[in-house]
């Protein structure tokens, strides 16, 4: 299997590439220690469960793939559609919610094979449950959401804060990074990935692994398992993965940093993030 790359730093303290979720979804950098090779995962295989499919690349070869897995969406925008659309196409059992009830949800369901749900359902047994919606929204979410997520579930955060619209979050503004205020709202640790990634990237730009300049996508959490989990499930997708390291570095991918929409490789995710600065520009402040 090849090797990805792990960004190191020291401690620190959800359109357009301007806007990720409608089209694709932050002081001077502490002192680096030399990048430990880790591994850049791919399409693995399990012995239970297998399913065989067509690879989703070729179209001529077939693949194992990880086990079908329960995965819930919570938040059906452009983000959340793609990621239900290309996950059932992949062979997992998706159940997805949004605010206004599974009956809007009809339309995506009948498409894809998934199951439209309440957002309270959503995460039911689920081994990943992706929480994709605005940053206003979150404290809005169930109490309890995550409660009937399968034990040790990921949870992931695709979510930026954008003031024009989220209006003014003081801990955010005051440098808490956006993902610790989304895990501090649902009471559940998260794993930061897809924020700064093109909705139509989910279904157009995954290619097979070890693929020259195959498009990565910084991941940033706590959870060392739940972090591979995601690793992988993005691998699975097409995509190579950077470890930013865990969710207080996670303002390296934030909008208005230099990871923020960029389609590159793993060695060009891995410099935009050793390049960004915590400092929140006027621009993406309130």
């Amino acid at each position: 299997m090849q090797h990805g790359r792990h960004l190191h730093m020291g401690p620190c303290g959800s359109g357009s590439p301007l806007s990720p979720h409608a089209c694709p979804h932050a002081g001077v950098p502490s002192a680096r220690r030399p990048a430990e090779p880790i591994r850049r995962v791919g399409i693995v295989a399990v012995r239970a469960g297998l399913v065989v499919r067509r690879d989703p690349f070729t179209q001529r070869s077939r693949h194992r793939k990880v086990g079908s897995m329960k995965i819930g969406i919570i938040g059906a925008g452009n983000i959340g559609g793609n990621l239900t659309r290309r996950l059932t196409e992949l062979g997992h059992d998706v159940s997805v919610a949004n605010s206004r009830g599974p009956h809007t949800l009809q339309a995506l369901a009948d498409e894809t094979g998934a199951t439209a749900v309440t957002a309270a359902q959503a995460a039911r047994d689920a081994l990943i449950v992706v929480v994709t919606v605005p940053l206003k929204a979150v404290p809005d979410l169930p109490s309890g959401l995550i409660d009937e997520a399968a034990p040790g579930a990921a949870v992931i955060d695709t979510g930026n804060y954008y003031p024009q619209r989220d209006g003014r979050i003081a801990a955010i503004e005051d440098g808490l990074p956006e993902s610790r205020w989304t895990e501090q709202q649902i009471g559940h640790s998260v794993i930061k990935a897809f924020n700064g990634t093109y909705a139509e990237d989910i279904l157009d730009r995954g290619l097979p692994q070890g693929t020259p300049g195959r498009q990565a996508l910084p991941v940033a959490g706590d959870d060392p398992a739940a972090k591979q989990a995601v690793r992988e499930l993005i691998a699975e997708l097409g995509f190579d993965t950077v470890d930013t390291g865990g969710l207080d570095e996670s303002w390296r991918q934030q909008p208005g940093t230099p990871v923020y929409g960029n389609r590159g490789d793993a060695d060009t995710i891995l410099k935009a993030l050793a390049d960004a600065s915590p400092e929140r520009t006027a621009e993406w402040s309130a």
